[in-house]
Protein backbone atom coordinates (compact mmCIF):
# COMPACT_ATOMS: atom_id res chain seq x y z
CA UNK A 1 0.00 0.00 0.00
CA UNK A 2 1.13 3.90 -0.57
CA UNK A 3 3.52 4.83 2.40
CA UNK A 4 2.22 8.45 2.19
CA UNK A 5 -0.68 10.71 2.01
CA UNK A 6 -0.59 11.68 -1.78
CA UNK A 7 0.45 14.82 -2.26
CA UNK A 8 -2.40 15.59 -5.64
CA UNK A 9 -5.07 14.24 -3.27
CA UNK A 10 -7.87 16.92 -3.85
CA UNK A 11 -10.51 18.00 -0.79
CA UNK A 12 -13.09 16.72 -2.27
CA UNK A 13 -11.39 12.73 -2.89
CA UNK A 14 -9.91 12.81 0.77
CA UNK A 15 -13.95 14.09 1.84
CA UNK A 16 -15.19 10.76 0.04
CA UNK A 17 -12.66 8.59 1.37
CA UNK A 18 -13.21 10.05 4.72
CA UNK A 19 -17.37 9.33 4.78
CA UNK A 20 -16.13 5.64 3.98
CA UNK A 21 -13.34 5.88 6.51
CA UNK A 22 -16.01 6.89 9.03
CA UNK A 23 -18.79 4.53 8.87
CA UNK A 24 -16.37 1.55 8.55
CA UNK A 25 -14.77 2.86 11.49
CA UNK A 26 -17.67 3.54 13.61
CA UNK A 27 -18.52 0.39 14.89
CA UNK A 28 -14.84 -0.31 16.16
CA UNK A 29 -14.71 2.99 17.81
CA UNK A 30 -18.35 2.28 19.30
CA UNK A 31 -17.34 -0.80 20.75
CA UNK A 32 -14.28 0.75 22.55
CA UNK A 33 -16.24 3.77 24.15
CA UNK A 34 -18.20 1.44 25.23
CA UNK A 35 -15.11 -0.85 26.72
CA UNK A 36 -13.35 1.96 28.82
CA UNK A 37 -16.61 3.08 30.29
CA UNK A 38 -18.20 -0.12 31.44
CA UNK A 39 -14.99 -1.46 32.43
CA UNK A 40 -14.01 1.71 34.32
CA UNK A 41 -15.74 1.20 37.81
CA UNK A 42 -14.74 -1.58 40.62
CA UNK A 43 -16.47 -4.57 40.51
CA UNK A 44 -20.42 -4.29 42.45
CA UNK A 45 -20.74 -0.38 42.44
CA UNK A 46 -22.65 -0.08 39.60
CA UNK A 47 -24.94 -3.21 37.84
CA UNK A 48 -22.68 -4.71 34.08
CA UNK A 49 -19.82 -2.40 35.22
CA UNK A 50 -16.33 -3.70 36.33
CA UNK A 51 -12.51 -4.57 35.75
CA UNK A 52 -12.09 -6.75 32.36
CA UNK A 53 -11.63 -10.85 32.27
CA UNK A 54 -14.65 -10.88 35.34
CA UNK A 55 -18.92 -11.16 34.89
CA UNK A 56 -20.37 -7.88 36.05
CA UNK A 57 -24.31 -8.14 36.31
CA UNK A 58 -27.87 -6.82 35.63
CA UNK A 59 -29.61 -7.91 38.66
CA UNK A 60 -32.80 -6.09 37.55
CA UNK A 61 -34.00 -4.35 34.28
CA UNK A 62 -32.86 -1.33 33.19
CA UNK A 63 -34.66 1.76 34.45
CA UNK A 64 -35.80 4.41 32.55
CA UNK A 65 -32.53 6.44 33.04
CA UNK A 66 -30.34 3.59 31.89
CA UNK A 67 -28.24 5.29 29.12
CA UNK A 68 -25.08 2.80 28.66
CA UNK A 69 -26.76 0.94 25.73
CA UNK A 70 -28.80 1.71 22.94
CA UNK A 71 -31.89 -0.41 23.01
CA UNK A 72 -31.68 -2.55 25.83
CA UNK A 73 -33.76 -5.55 26.11
CA UNK A 74 -35.96 -6.01 29.53
CA UNK A 75 -36.64 -9.76 28.64
CA UNK A 76 -33.56 -11.16 29.80
CA UNK A 77 -30.74 -9.84 32.71
CA UNK A 78 -27.28 -8.92 31.49
CA UNK A 79 -24.23 -10.31 32.21
CA UNK A 80 -21.32 -8.33 30.48
CA UNK A 81 -17.61 -9.34 30.12
CA UNK A 82 -15.00 -7.54 29.24
CA UNK A 83 -12.00 -10.12 28.14
CA UNK A 84 -8.67 -8.72 27.60
CA UNK A 85 -6.81 -11.58 25.79
CA UNK A 86 -3.17 -9.68 25.14
CA UNK A 87 -1.44 -11.63 27.52
CA UNK A 88 -3.51 -15.40 28.05
CA UNK A 89 -6.47 -16.92 26.72
CA UNK A 90 -9.40 -17.18 28.99
CA UNK A 91 -11.52 -19.55 30.02
CA UNK A 92 -15.24 -19.12 29.84
CA UNK A 93 -17.74 -21.37 32.06
CA UNK A 94 -21.16 -21.80 32.48
CA UNK A 95 -23.63 -23.79 34.78
CA UNK A 96 -25.62 -26.45 34.07
CA UNK A 97 -28.76 -24.01 32.84
CA UNK A 98 -31.62 -26.71 33.37
CA UNK A 99 -34.47 -25.34 31.27
CA UNK A 100 -33.76 -21.91 31.04
CA UNK A 101 -33.22 -20.10 28.07
CA UNK A 102 -29.18 -18.49 27.77
CA UNK A 103 -26.92 -17.27 25.26
CA UNK A 104 -23.11 -15.62 25.68
CA UNK A 105 -22.61 -13.74 22.96
CA UNK A 106 -19.04 -12.90 21.54
CA UNK A 107 -18.28 -9.90 20.06
CA UNK A 108 -14.86 -8.41 18.56
CA UNK A 109 -14.09 -5.16 18.00
CA UNK A 110 -15.71 -5.11 14.67
CA UNK A 111 -19.13 -5.81 16.37
CA UNK A 112 -19.12 -8.66 14.76
CA UNK A 113 -20.33 -12.19 16.65
CA UNK A 114 -17.97 -14.38 16.47
CA UNK A 115 -19.38 -17.59 18.76
CA UNK A 116 -22.99 -17.41 20.43
CA UNK A 117 -22.76 -20.45 23.38
CA UNK A 118 -26.39 -20.99 24.38
CA UNK A 119 -29.17 -22.89 24.48
CA UNK A 120 -29.41 -22.86 20.90
CA UNK A 121 -26.15 -23.76 19.83
CA UNK A 122 -24.13 -25.50 22.54
CA UNK A 123 -26.89 -26.37 24.64
CA UNK A 124 -28.21 -26.07 28.59
CA UNK A 125 -25.32 -28.33 30.09
CA UNK A 126 -22.02 -27.53 32.10
CA UNK A 127 -19.76 -25.94 30.01
CA UNK A 128 -15.79 -24.42 29.50
CA UNK A 129 -14.37 -22.43 26.81
CA UNK A 130 -11.01 -21.19 26.22
CA UNK A 131 -11.36 -18.14 24.06
CA UNK A 132 -8.10 -17.40 22.74
CA UNK A 133 -6.78 -13.91 20.99
CA UNK A 134 -4.78 -13.71 17.73
CA UNK A 135 -1.26 -15.08 17.28
CA UNK A 136 -1.49 -17.23 20.61
CA UNK A 137 0.29 -20.27 20.54
CA UNK A 138 0.38 -22.45 23.45
CA UNK A 139 -1.36 -25.54 25.06
CA UNK A 140 -5.00 -25.74 25.98
CA UNK A 141 -5.98 -28.31 28.66
CA UNK A 142 -8.20 -31.25 26.70
CA UNK A 143 -11.31 -30.24 28.33
CA UNK A 144 -11.78 -27.02 27.43
CA UNK A 145 -13.17 -26.16 24.00
CA UNK A 146 -11.35 -23.76 22.30
CA UNK A 147 -13.08 -20.65 20.84
CA UNK A 148 -10.67 -18.23 18.39
CA UNK A 149 -11.68 -14.24 18.75
CA UNK A 150 -10.54 -12.40 16.23
CA UNK A 151 -9.17 -9.62 18.04
CA UNK A 152 -7.59 -9.09 21.36
CA UNK A 153 -10.65 -7.58 23.19
CA UNK A 154 -13.98 -9.40 23.16
CA UNK A 155 -17.44 -8.34 24.73
CA UNK A 156 -19.49 -10.88 26.04
CA UNK A 157 -22.81 -10.00 26.39
CA UNK A 158 -25.07 -12.63 28.24
CA UNK A 159 -28.14 -12.98 28.66
CA UNK A 160 -30.32 -15.14 30.49
CA UNK A 161 -34.36 -15.03 30.61
CA UNK A 162 -36.39 -14.23 33.67
CA UNK A 163 -39.95 -13.78 34.11
CA UNK A 164 -40.44 -10.99 36.62
CA UNK A 165 -39.19 -9.44 39.93
CA UNK A 166 -39.73 -12.73 41.30
CA UNK A 167 -37.45 -15.02 39.49
CA UNK A 168 -34.54 -12.03 40.13
CA UNK A 169 -33.01 -14.17 43.24
CA UNK A 170 -32.95 -17.87 40.82
CA UNK A 171 -31.03 -15.77 37.93
CA UNK A 172 -28.64 -14.05 40.35
CA UNK A 173 -27.97 -17.57 41.85
CA UNK A 174 -26.99 -18.80 38.09
CA UNK A 175 -25.26 -15.44 36.97
CA UNK A 176 -22.74 -15.91 39.99
CA UNK A 177 -22.01 -19.07 38.77
CA UNK A 178 -20.65 -17.89 34.98
CA UNK A 179 -17.21 -16.68 35.63
CA UNK A 180 -13.94 -16.06 33.49
CA UNK A 181 -10.59 -17.32 34.60
CA UNK A 182 -6.99 -16.89 32.98
CA UNK A 183 -5.68 -20.12 31.49
CA UNK A 184 -2.92 -19.91 33.39
CA UNK A 185 -4.99 -19.95 36.66
CA UNK A 186 -7.06 -22.93 35.48
CA UNK A 187 -7.60 -25.46 38.20
CA UNK A 188 -5.96 -22.88 40.85
CA UNK A 189 -7.87 -21.11 43.25
CA UNK A 190 -8.85 -17.93 40.86
CA UNK A 191 -7.71 -14.41 41.66
CA UNK A 192 -10.21 -11.27 41.04
CA UNK A 193 -9.23 -8.74 38.86
CA UNK A 194 -7.71 -5.63 39.73
CA UNK A 195 -9.21 -2.34 39.54
CA UNK A 196 -7.42 0.32 37.90
CA UNK A 197 -9.29 3.79 37.34
CA UNK A 198 -8.66 5.83 34.86
CA UNK A 199 -9.51 9.50 34.88
CA UNK A 200 -9.36 10.29 31.40
CA UNK A 201 -12.91 8.59 30.55
CA UNK A 202 -15.31 10.38 30.32
CA UNK A 203 -18.07 8.56 33.17
CA UNK A 204 -21.23 10.98 32.17
CA UNK A 205 -21.50 11.13 28.40
CA UNK A 206 -22.89 8.10 27.60
CA UNK A 207 -21.09 6.21 25.08
CA UNK A 208 -23.18 6.81 22.03
CA UNK A 209 -22.79 10.42 22.22
CA UNK A 210 -19.16 10.16 23.15
CA UNK A 211 -18.98 8.46 19.43
CA UNK A 212 -21.30 11.26 17.44
CA UNK A 213 -19.64 14.17 19.08
CA UNK A 214 -15.93 13.85 18.29
CA UNK A 215 -14.02 16.03 16.23
CA UNK A 216 -12.29 14.82 13.29
CA UNK A 217 -8.87 14.95 14.60
CA UNK A 218 -9.69 12.48 17.83
CA UNK A 219 -12.22 10.25 15.78
CA UNK A 220 -9.39 9.45 12.99
CA UNK A 221 -6.70 9.39 15.29
CA UNK A 222 -8.42 7.11 17.84
CA UNK A 223 -9.90 4.67 14.76
CA UNK A 224 -6.40 4.23 13.42
CA UNK A 225 -5.07 3.88 16.98
CA UNK A 226 -7.62 1.03 17.32
CA UNK A 227 -6.98 -0.44 14.23
CA UNK A 228 -2.92 -0.94 14.93
CA UNK A 229 -4.31 -3.92 18.04
CA UNK A 230 -7.40 -4.64 16.20
CA UNK A 231 -7.15 -6.91 12.98
CA UNK A 232 -9.58 -5.74 10.08
CA UNK A 233 -11.10 -8.67 8.46
CA UNK A 234 -9.35 -10.33 5.15
CA UNK A 235 -11.88 -8.91 2.76
CA UNK A 236 -11.37 -5.85 4.43
CA UNK A 237 -8.19 -4.90 1.67
CA UNK A 238 -10.13 -2.93 -0.66
CA UNK A 239 -11.46 -0.17 1.83
CA UNK A 240 -7.63 -0.43 3.71
CA UNK A 241 -6.14 0.56 0.29
CA UNK A 242 -9.05 3.75 0.28
CA UNK A 243 -7.55 4.64 3.28
CA UNK A 244 -4.16 4.49 3.08
CA UNK A 245 -4.40 7.12 0.21
CA UNK A 246 -5.35 9.68 3.82
CA UNK A 247 -2.53 8.54 5.36
CA UNK A 248 -4.98 5.89 7.68
CA UNK A 249 -2.77 2.72 8.38
CA UNK A 250 -2.52 -0.07 10.70
CA UNK A 251 1.21 -0.16 10.80
CA UNK A 252 2.28 4.17 11.43
CA UNK A 253 0.22 6.59 13.96
CA UNK A 254 -2.37 9.06 12.19
CA UNK A 255 -1.28 12.85 13.02
CA UNK A 256 -3.93 14.86 11.85
CA UNK A 257 -2.20 18.17 12.11
CA UNK A 258 0.46 17.11 9.91
CA UNK A 259 -1.85 16.05 7.05
CA UNK A 260 -2.19 17.95 3.85
CA UNK A 261 -4.78 20.61 4.46
CA UNK A 262 -7.21 19.52 2.02
CA UNK A 263 -6.85 16.25 3.61
CA UNK A 264 -7.88 17.80 6.84
CA UNK A 265 -10.77 19.91 5.38
CA UNK A 266 -11.87 17.01 3.99
CA UNK A 267 -12.01 14.49 6.86
CA UNK A 268 -13.74 17.92 8.64
CA UNK A 269 -16.36 17.82 6.52
CA UNK A 270 -16.43 13.90 6.38
CA UNK A 271 -17.49 13.30 10.57
CA UNK A 272 -20.60 15.27 10.30
CA UNK A 273 -21.53 14.11 6.72
CA UNK A 274 -21.02 10.82 6.81
CA UNK A 275 -23.27 10.46 10.50
CA UNK A 276 -25.34 12.43 8.57
CA UNK A 277 -25.45 9.65 5.77
CA UNK A 278 -25.82 6.58 8.41
CA UNK A 279 -29.10 8.49 10.29
CA UNK A 280 -30.44 8.97 6.48
CA UNK A 281 -29.74 4.94 5.37
CA UNK A 282 -31.64 4.18 8.39
CA UNK A 283 -35.18 3.90 6.93
CA UNK A 284 -34.28 1.75 4.07
CA UNK A 285 -31.74 -0.60 5.37
CA UNK A 286 -33.69 -3.61 5.28
CA UNK A 287 -36.95 -4.89 3.90
CA UNK A 288 -40.17 -3.41 5.09
CA UNK A 289 -43.57 -4.84 5.28
CA UNK A 290 -46.56 -3.94 7.23
CA UNK A 291 -44.58 -1.01 8.61
CA UNK A 292 -42.01 -3.22 9.98
CA UNK A 293 -38.27 -3.28 8.62
CA UNK A 294 -37.06 -6.91 8.96
CA UNK A 295 -33.68 -6.92 9.74
CA UNK A 296 -32.85 -10.48 9.13
CA UNK A 297 -30.12 -10.44 6.47
CA UNK A 298 -26.23 -10.18 7.64
CA UNK A 299 -27.15 -9.53 11.58
CA UNK A 300 -24.82 -9.73 14.06
CA UNK A 301 -21.96 -10.74 11.45
CA UNK A 302 -21.99 -8.68 8.93
CA UNK A 303 -19.18 -9.39 6.26
CA UNK A 304 -17.98 -6.34 4.11
CA UNK A 305 -21.71 -4.15 4.75
CA UNK A 306 -20.01 -1.31 6.44
CA UNK A 307 -23.00 0.68 6.53
CA UNK A 308 -25.29 -1.80 7.96
CA UNK A 309 -22.53 -2.50 10.40
CA UNK A 310 -22.14 1.23 11.83
CA UNK A 311 -26.13 1.70 11.84
CA UNK A 312 -26.31 -1.21 13.77
CA UNK A 313 -23.97 -0.23 15.69
CA UNK A 314 -25.13 3.90 16.25
CA UNK A 315 -28.88 1.99 16.61
CA UNK A 316 -28.36 -1.43 18.77
CA UNK A 317 -24.78 -2.30 19.75
CA UNK A 318 -24.47 -5.78 20.33
CA UNK A 319 -27.27 -6.92 18.32
CA UNK A 320 -27.36 -10.98 17.97
CA UNK A 321 -26.79 -13.27 15.25
CA UNK A 322 -30.69 -13.72 13.79
CA UNK A 323 -30.78 -17.23 14.63
CA UNK A 324 -30.73 -16.27 17.98
CA UNK A 325 -32.57 -13.42 17.91
CA UNK A 326 -34.58 -11.00 15.13
CA UNK A 327 -35.71 -7.56 16.39
CA UNK A 328 -38.53 -6.56 13.31
CA UNK A 329 -38.59 -2.38 13.87
CA UNK A 330 -41.81 -0.12 13.41
CA UNK A 331 -41.26 2.32 10.99
CA UNK A 332 -44.85 3.59 10.57
CA UNK A 333 -48.09 2.21 11.60
CA UNK A 334 -50.77 1.25 8.77
CA UNK A 335 -51.35 4.00 6.87
CA UNK A 336 -47.56 4.73 6.56
CA UNK A 337 -47.22 7.53 8.87
CA UNK A 338 -44.21 7.59 12.04
CA UNK A 339 -45.74 6.39 15.16
CA UNK A 340 -45.91 9.71 17.81
CA UNK A 341 -46.86 9.44 21.74
CA UNK A 342 -49.91 12.03 20.53
CA UNK A 343 -51.80 9.17 19.09
CA UNK A 344 -53.24 5.86 20.30
CA UNK A 345 -52.34 2.55 18.43
CA UNK A 346 -53.36 -1.15 18.33
CA UNK A 347 -51.09 -4.06 17.27
CA UNK A 348 -53.56 -6.96 16.82
CA UNK A 349 -52.36 -10.82 16.24
CA UNK A 350 -54.71 -12.87 14.41
CA UNK A 351 -54.22 -16.66 16.27
CA UNK A 352 -51.89 -18.08 13.37
CA UNK A 353 -50.20 -14.45 13.51
CA UNK A 354 -48.46 -15.07 16.78
CA UNK A 355 -44.61 -14.45 16.24
CA UNK A 356 -43.15 -17.49 15.72
CA UNK A 357 -40.66 -17.74 18.60
CA UNK A 358 -38.97 -20.96 20.17
CA UNK A 359 -37.57 -18.96 23.17
CA UNK A 360 -40.39 -16.15 23.69
CA UNK A 361 -40.94 -12.68 22.11
CA UNK A 362 -41.70 -9.25 23.22
CA UNK A 363 -42.24 -5.90 21.76
CA UNK A 364 -40.62 -3.29 23.83
CA UNK A 365 -41.35 0.62 23.79
CA UNK A 366 -38.15 3.31 23.24
CA UNK A 367 -38.07 7.01 22.75
CA UNK A 368 -37.00 7.84 19.10
CA UNK A 369 -32.88 7.47 20.05
CA UNK A 370 -33.56 3.93 21.70
CA UNK A 371 -33.63 4.53 25.01
CA UNK A 372 -36.20 3.67 27.97
CA UNK A 373 -38.90 5.83 28.55
CA UNK A 374 -40.29 6.43 32.04
CA UNK A 375 -44.02 5.25 32.76
CA UNK A 376 -46.45 4.83 35.87
CA UNK A 377 -46.35 1.05 35.82
CA UNK A 378 -42.62 0.63 35.02
CA UNK A 379 -43.37 -1.42 32.05
CA UNK A 380 -40.88 -0.92 29.14
CA UNK A 381 -41.60 -4.46 27.42
CA UNK A 382 -44.89 -6.70 27.19
CA UNK A 383 -44.69 -10.48 25.54
CA UNK A 384 -45.52 -13.54 25.47
CA UNK A 385 -43.54 -13.94 29.48
CA UNK A 386 -46.87 -11.61 31.06
CA UNK A 387 -50.12 -12.49 31.62
CA UNK A 388 -51.55 -11.17 28.49
CA UNK A 389 -55.12 -11.45 27.99
CA UNK A 390 -56.28 -13.46 24.61
CA UNK A 391 -59.23 -13.13 22.66
CA UNK A 392 -61.64 -16.21 22.93
CA UNK A 393 -61.08 -16.84 19.23
CA UNK A 394 -56.94 -17.12 20.12
CA UNK A 395 -56.02 -13.45 18.49
CA UNK A 396 -54.13 -10.89 20.54
CA UNK A 397 -54.30 -7.50 21.23
CA UNK A 398 -51.75 -5.04 22.82
CA UNK A 399 -52.73 -1.10 23.61
CA UNK A 400 -49.93 0.98 22.84
CA UNK A 401 -50.83 4.36 24.00
CA UNK A 402 -49.77 7.11 27.36
CA UNK A 403 -52.68 7.08 28.95
CA UNK A 404 -54.04 3.58 31.07
CA UNK A 405 -56.45 1.89 28.86
CA UNK A 406 -58.42 0.88 32.14
CA UNK A 407 -58.12 -1.92 34.31
CA UNK A 408 -59.95 -4.74 31.32
CA UNK A 409 -57.02 -3.81 29.19
CA UNK A 410 -53.79 -2.96 31.36
CA UNK A 411 -52.51 -6.60 31.11
CA UNK A 412 -51.98 -5.91 27.63
CA UNK A 413 -50.88 -2.34 27.65
CA UNK A 414 -47.26 -1.23 26.53
CA UNK A 415 -47.23 2.59 27.98
CA UNK A 416 -45.73 5.02 25.33
CA UNK A 417 -44.03 8.29 25.91
CA UNK A 418 -47.04 11.14 26.12
CA UNK A 419 -45.10 13.38 23.09
CA UNK A 420 -42.59 12.62 20.35
CA UNK A 421 -41.70 9.61 18.02
CA UNK A 422 -42.22 5.91 19.08
CA UNK A 423 -39.21 3.65 18.74
CA UNK A 424 -40.97 -0.03 19.14
CA UNK A 425 -39.24 -2.76 18.58
CA UNK A 426 -40.27 -6.19 18.57
CA UNK A 427 -37.69 -9.06 19.54
CA UNK A 428 -38.37 -13.17 18.78
CA UNK A 429 -35.84 -15.07 20.31
CA UNK A 430 -34.82 -18.31 18.75
CA UNK A 431 -37.11 -17.78 15.77
CA UNK A 432 -38.13 -20.10 13.83
CA UNK A 433 -37.35 -20.24 10.03
CA UNK A 434 -40.92 -18.51 8.81
CA UNK A 435 -38.99 -15.35 10.49
CA UNK A 436 -36.39 -15.73 8.90
CA UNK A 437 -36.89 -16.24 5.43
CA UNK A 438 -39.94 -13.53 5.18
CA UNK A 439 -43.22 -15.98 5.31
CA UNK A 440 -43.99 -14.01 8.77
CA UNK A 441 -44.76 -10.51 9.05
CA UNK A 442 -45.91 -8.70 12.34
CA UNK A 443 -49.55 -6.91 11.16
CA UNK A 444 -49.21 -3.48 11.03
CA UNK A 445 -49.78 -1.47 14.04
CA UNK A 446 -52.98 0.89 13.59
CA UNK A 447 -53.92 4.07 14.77
CA UNK A 448 -57.44 4.00 16.70
CA UNK A 449 -59.30 7.04 18.57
Amino acid sequence: MPSMVASEITEDEAYQIGIEAYIYFYPLISMDVTRRVTTNAPTGVRDGFGPPNAFHHMRSFPDAGFREVVRPNFDTLYSNAWLDLTNEPMVVSTPEMGERYFLLPMLDMWSNVFASPGTRTSGNARANWVVVGPGWNGTIPQELARIDAPTPNVWIIGRTVYSGPSDYEAVAKLQDQFTVTPLSQWGKTPVEPTFVPDASVDMKTPPLYQGITMSAERYFSYAAELMATNPPQATDWSTLARLSRIGLRRDIPFDFAKAPPQVQKGLTRAVKDGLAQMKAKVPTLARIQNGWQMNTDTMGVYGNYYMKRAIVAMGGLGANQPEDAVYPMCTTDANGRPMKGENNYVLEFSKDELPPAQAFWSLTMYDAEGFPVANPINRFAIGDRDALKYNADGSLTLYIQHANPGPAKESNWLPSPEKGPLGVTMRLYMPRATALDGRWIPPAIRQVE
